[in-house]
């Protein structure tokens, strides 16, 4: 169907029937969103779409599915998402600031240098093959996993708490902060400190941290 048919349909539902237009249509022909348009009450799923931009004011209630989305370059700043949010296969190079994540946050093999003071991920955190990324914003706080597999970080913040596995595998980080909390396993596969017996790696915490669960190595000759 043409495009200037579409849009007459979209045009009449919206002024006869009272129904939004929708969400891709009006990033596509960049069209104005209203407050209630700007609010997702459950998905929004724009997989591999050819999207430039996400509209300011987006809060979206449940899942943002922004994998491939090859052409979108930034986020809006204060960006809410209630569940999770998933950026892998973008060409986003920046986390913008007063970002918030309820669910796992995926940012796999992203070119990003650094993480916002401010950002809140009660998820997961996935960064994994963030190769320019070399170090992470003191007093971070993950609700779920943190994984760094395969980063050119080489130390911890002070402050880190981790909610479930902190994954350093295949990282060159040698040492961890006093302090550090981790709720989960901690996994050191390839890793300097897979070398460490577990009471030196958990003498390096004390007194104040701890690792919940059990220290992971795995092929490490």
């Amino acid at each position: 169907m043409e495009k200037e048919t579409l849009k007459n349909i979209f045009d009449f539902l919206e002024e006869k029937e009272n129904k939004n237009k929708p969400f891709l249509w009006k990033i596509m022909n960049n069209e104005p969103f209203t407050d209630d348009e700007l609010n997702i009450k459950g998905d929004l799923d724009l997989f591999e779409e050819n999207i430039t931009y996400i509209p300011e004011g987006l809060k979206v209630e449940d899942n943002l599915n922004l994998e491939s989305c090859k052409r979108l370059k930034s986020l809006p700043d204060n960006l809410y998402v209630g569940g999770e949010l998933n950026l892998e296969g973008t060409n986003i190079k920046q986390i913008p600031k007063g970002l918030y994540v309820g669910g796992d946050f995926r940012l796999v093999a992203l070119k990003i240098k650094s993480l916002p003071k401010d950002l809140k991920v009660d998820g997961g955190l996935d960064l994994g093959y963030c190769t320019d990324l070399t170090s992470l914003p003191n007093n971070l706080k993950v609700g779920g996993y943190l994984s760094l597999y395969n980063t050119k970080i080489t130390s911890l913040p002070e402050g880190l708490e981790v909610g479930w596995d902190l994954y350093l595998d295949y990282t060159m980080i040698n040492t961890l902060p006093k302090g550090l909390q981790v709720d989960g396993d901690l996994s050191i596969t390839n890793n300097p400190l897979a070398k460490l017996s577990d009471e030196a790696i958990l003498s390096m915490i004390e007194p104040d941290g701890y690792i919940a669960g059990d220290i992971i190595r795995e092929d490490n000759g």
